[in-house]
């Protein structure tokens, strides 16, 4: 008779086989702190950093073959003043239509936290953001929009676009208007 084990994450950090009580297993179970986790799937969890990062991620475009646009929005932007050293904070808008990779979302957050110590002027992170995303995934076209909050009494809005050369919509109704 063959036994299959299972495996399970506990506080989302340690993995381990069968707990060594059921009882122990629902109790953790309810609390929260315990859930079973397919083997495959695991492995991935356990290799995500939680850590502020400049590297981006990506994985592959389930439809290469069909123009669609994703939009994602990071309404936790922030930087410093390169003048002042203040900080500033930003909602920003990531709209773009992917080609053969699509941008692994939870290491475009850790990276976009990886700007927090930095001084920049917000045309420069701005423009820098979609150039690190357009180099990771060369999308057919990729719009950032970071909408700064007050500052001096002005509230500056960035946008940036990027196109593939040779690319040309499918339907105008896929690139968001400004």
């Amino acid at each position: 008779k063959k036994t299959t084990k299972t495996l399970y994450l506990l506080d989302n950090s340690r993995a381990f086989w069968c707990p060594p009580r059921a009882d122990d297993r629902s109790a953790l179970v309810q609390a929260g702190m315990l859930r079973l986790v397919p083997p495959a799937r695991l492995i991935r969890v356990l290799s995500m950093p939680t850590q502020a990062t400049r590297e981006l991620q990506v994985f592959d475009n389930p439809k290469p073959e069909r123009d669609y646009l994703i939009t994602i929005q990071l309404p936790e932007f922030t930087c410093l003043c390169p003048l002042t050293g203040q900080p500033d904070f930003a909602h920003l808008d990531l709209a773009y239509i992917p080609d053969q990779r699509c941008i692994e979302l939870k290491a475009l957050k850790l990276y976009i936290w990886s700007f927090r110590d930095d001084g920049a002027f917000h045309e420069a992170v701005t423009n820098a953001i979609l150039d690190d995303v357009v180099a990771i995934c060369a999308p057919r076209f990729a719009r950032l929009t970071a909408n700064f909050n007050v500052r001096g009494g002005t509230y500056p809005t960035i946008v940036c676009e990027h196109r593939q050369a040779d690319w040309h919509a499918s339907s105008s109704s896929l690139i968001p208007p400004l």
